[in-house]
This record gives structure tokens, C-alpha cells and sequence, in this order.
């Protein structure tokens, strides 16, 4: 019901504020300057960012159409905060692949998890961790190793941070890191940094 109550107000906030559809919500962050680089976003859309979580949602939508709220709000906050691409990437691809696509909750819930829409909490809340999300809602890998068969093998102590198991564990997994399953893109700590700054400045430039 709750979920009900979010897409008819997203349907209620597009109605009145049509240019959401490519504008932030937010006026103070719409001089947030995102990146280009192509080959993220390709390894985001494909699920080879080499952060379990993240890839399993991005592997399950293309396979179904479909992926967990959960999933959702983690490849939403990797995509703008982690990666720092445009939120509107995100959103065309949901839109793409999505069999419950809906244009006004779809560009809710991506301004949402960027921090640009109607909700004003801190931009700092939705920086989500991949990795203490993954630990929290899948201990032991099921959902992990459901989209990302390559990891099956990996034990449970390493499947949310393959990248840390030794070359030894890796070839007894069968699952040499860089090889078989790809090392982070980005290193979560250090893009929450950058990301911290980026939407602080923007803020401090609005006020200006």
C-alpha cells in the first residue's frame, strides 16, 4: 500500500511540476556538474562494476525486467554518487528495461535516491554502502549468487568483497578477480568524498 501511496503522489508532483522530466526538482542542485564516461555507465548498465549487489540488480532487471525496491535504491545511489553520472541515464535505462515502468514514479524515485527531488532530506542519507547493504539484507549470497553466477563459488565470508580474497582463495573459487569477475571500478570511500563535496558545492553555489 505504502509503495501505492508513493506512485500516486510521484503522479501528483509531475502533474504540477512538468519539467521534472528533465530538470532537478531542487533548483540548488541543477549546476551539479555529472561526468561523462561511457565506459561506467556501460559497466553499471551490465552489471560489471565488480560490486556484487549492484551487479546482481542491474543482471536481474535485464533479465526480467524487473528488481527489488532494495536493489533499486543501491544501483540508484552507486550510479549518482558513487559513479557520478547523471540520474537521467538511470532513469532512461529503468524506463527501458522496466515491465512496471512508470514515467512519473520512475523519475521520483530517481530524484529520490539522487537527492535532487521533493524530499528534502540531506543528500548525505542516500549515500548508500553496496557492501554493508549487501551484508544486511543478503547475508549469505542467495541473491548475489542467483544474478552472478560467477561468484557461486566464492565463500560467504568474500562474497560481498571478492576483490579481498587472497589469489590462493580466488583460484579455489574459481574466480580470479580482474579475470572472471571484475575488481571495483571505483572505490566506494573515496566516491563518497568526492561525492560529499560535489553536491555541497553545488548547494554553496546556489546560495550565491
Amino acid at each position: 500500500a505504502r509503495q501505492l501511496a508513493w506512485r500516486e503522489f510521484y503522479a501528483h508532483v509531475l502533474l504540477c511540476n512538468p519539467t521534472n522530466v528533465q530538470l532537478e526538482y531542487q533548483p540548488k542542485y541543477r549546476n551539479i556538474e555529472w561526468i561523462s564516461d561511457e565506459q561506467l555507465l556501460a559497466a553499471w548498465q551490465q552489471g560489471r562494476t565488480g560490486y556484487p549487489l549492484v551487479d546482481a540488480g542491474m543482471r536481474q532487471l535485464l533479465e526480467t525486467g524487473w528488481m527489488h525496491n532494495r536493489a533499486r535504491m543501491v544501483v540508484g545511489s552507486f550510479l549518482t554518487k558513487d559513479l557520478h553520472l547523471d540520474w537521467r541515464h538511470g532513469e532512461a535505462h529503468f524506463m527501458r528495461h522496466l515491465t512496471d515502468g512508470d514515467v512519473a514514479n520512475n523519475n521520483g524515485n530517481w530524484q529520490w535516491i539522487a537527492s535532487t527531488g521533493v524530499d528534502p532530506a540531506p543528500y548525505a542519507r542516500r549515500m548508500f554502502n553496496p557492501v554493508l547493504q549487501a551484508r544486511r539484507f543478503d547475508p549469505d549470497g542467495a541473491y548475489v549468487r542467483r544474478w552472478v553466477p560467477e561468484l557461486e563459488g566464492v565463500p560467504d565470508a568474500h562474497i560481498h568483497e571478492p576483490w579481498e580474497m587472497s589469489e590462493r582463495e580466488q583460484r579455489a573459487a574459481a574466480c580470479p578477480i580482474g579475470r572472471a569477475y571484475p575488481a571495483p571500478v571505483v572505490d566506494h570511500r573515496e566516491e563518497r568524498r568526492v561525492a560529499m563535496d560535489r553536491y555541497g558545492a553545488a548547494a554553496a553555489a546556489a546560495r550565491t
